[in-house]
């Protein structure tokens, strides 16, 4: 057994005003197979980065092994798939990469010869955890290796992971969290805390002892609010004493008693400042969130859209055929299958592309559209600038973002500084905010925090919108989607 043991760490980055980690010490066993879990940009790639000593900390980080972090930087994607396996591990085994990559549900005959950059994501993802999984005597940070992946590369990742020996992984999915692993690290609002068990475990816990404080809180409050009116009196009577000295016969013994007053008045004061500070760190480490609302329009009529044999095409290859289906009002549509089958194709052609296509489209008149897409890479400028451009209400963005977790500091800082998640919150926060008839969101959840993938669910499920999207996270498919399309 070897442990990690973290004392006193305290870090912020250069130019920010608040600090990532601040106090912080906790200790895990390498031999965990352990989720690391919490809001977006709360340090979770950060602590990452500061276990592999990319950055200068205040405090220790102690480990006795190496660590080795992934998704590995892929400098020359052109060069062939072995060539790149090569240039990241240059001792690596053929053999025993082939037989990574047959875990993994991979021909590497079928991968080797093709340049790294031809493949999909699923199939790079599956490359360079293979190789992870090659490097003996190395603890493993993974950084979200499902983003982008379709429900079966999840599963087959999750089944092989579960194999393998200790890590520490972060991760939103929570099926995925659930299929391989037996620890959680959650970085709360003031704390770090590592606990026995998968995801669901945790949250049930977690949600039991935060309605257990909640409830302590709510008397912490009263009791903070009759403190700080007993501390104002004290100063006032403090005041009063002094006062007292004001035409009085003996002003020396008047003075000398209002000293003696107002020195013990000031102590008491003291210590009810002390008590009040102290309960009020009591009142800091639950996940609270509140609930966000969805601006849906009603449509004159029931039905929105309908396909009937429905066939798409690029530079006449058949990208798929014979679909059928119709969305009414309040339907929510998951577009179900494998990366490749033309669910984004569909999205892209609703929205108005130009793609071949064979069959019937029927597409309602004045339909107001809400769309989210699966890539956010490109936000750049001020967030300000970019809600206006959107035509959004800047006000109400702003609020939705704060109810997701950004904090005022962030609307500051350049969309092309900001994490992936946090830029997929942009423009879910956007989308959330435009009234519509219908929302389309292409793969919403990528890099969302496991908080706001419930707040999300739960909008969903009291403003019931017309909804088409597309998403490989289990728990939302099961809990939002009224219909499945399935490609495969």
């Amino acid at each position: 057994m070897s442990l990690i043991q973290v004392q006193h760490l305290t870090f912020g980055y250069d130019g920010s005003y608040e600090l990532i980690f601040d106090d912080v010490s906790f200790v895990l066993d390498t031999h965990f197979k352990t989720a690391l879990i919490g809001r977006n940009a709360r340090g979770k790639t950060t602590l990452l980065k500061l276990m592999m000593h990319e950055y200068e900390y205040q405090g220790q980080i102690m480990i006795h092994e190496k660590c080795c972090y992934f998704p590995y930087e892929v400098k020359n994607p052109q060069l062939l798939t072995l060539d790149v396996c090569y240039e990241i591990e240059p001792s690596l085994e053929n053999w025993r990469l082939e037989k990574e990559l047959r875990l993994l549900g991979m021909d590497a005959m079928d991968v080797f010869y093709r340049p790294f950059e031809t493949l999909s994501h699923g199939e790079q993802t599956k490359v360079l955890l293979a190789i992870l999984f090659l490097k003996e005597h190395s603890f493993l940070l993974i950084d979200e290796p499902t983003s982008h992946l379709d429900q079966d590369s999840r599963l087959k990742i999750g089944e092989y992971l579960k194999r393998q020996k200790g890590f520490l992984l972060v991760s939103h999915d929570r099926y995925f969290i659930d299929s391989c692993c037996d620890h959680v690290m959650a970085i709360n609002p003031q704390s770090i805390d590592v606990v026995n068990g998968n995801f669901s475990s945790w949250y049930e816990d977690k949600t039991k002892k935060d309605e257990r404080e909640m409830m302590l809180n709510k008397k912490l409050k009263k009791d903070i609010v009759k403190m700080e009116s007993s501390k104002r009196q004290k100063q006032n009577w403090g005041y009063q004493i002094e006062e007292s000295k004001k035409g009085a016969a003996d002003k020396g013994y008047v003075g000398h008693m209002a000293a003696k007053m107002m020195k013990r008045s000031r102590a008491i004061e003291k210590r009810q400042q002390q008590a009040i500070e102290k309960k009020k760190t009591l009142l800091k480490d639950i996940e609270e969130y509140d609930d966000l609302k969805i601006h849906c329009l009603k449509y004159f009529q029931n039905q929105i859209l309908q396909f009937q044999h429905f066939s798409l095409s690029c530079d006449h290859h058949q990208i798929f055929e014979g679909l059928s289906f119709t969305i009414h009002q309040h339907d929510r549509i998951l577009l179900k299958g494998p990366n490749g089958c033309g669910k984004s194709s569909l999205i892209r052609f609703i929205l108005g592309e130009k793609i071949e296509y064979d069959g019937q489209y029927i597409c309602g008149s004045q339909l107001k559209i809400s769309y989210v897409p699966q890539d956010c890479t490109f936000l750049s400028g001020q967030l300000d600038d970019w809600i206006e451009q959107c035509h959004s209400d800047l006000t109400l963005v702003k609020t939705l973002l704060r109810k997701l977790g950004f904090s005022r500091e962030h609307f500051d800082i350049p969309l092309e500084k900001l994490s992936q998640g946090q830029k997929k919150k942009v423009m879910l926060a956007i989308s959330l905010a435009s009234p519509a008839h219908l929302y389309i969101w292409d793969e919403p959840l990528n890099y969302i925090d496991i908080f706001s993938r419930i707040q999300i669910e739960q909008a969903i499920l009291t403003y019931q919108p017309t909804l088409l999207f597309v998403e490989h996270d289990q728990y939302f498919q099961q809990k939002i989607a009224t219909e499945v399309i399935d490609f495969s």
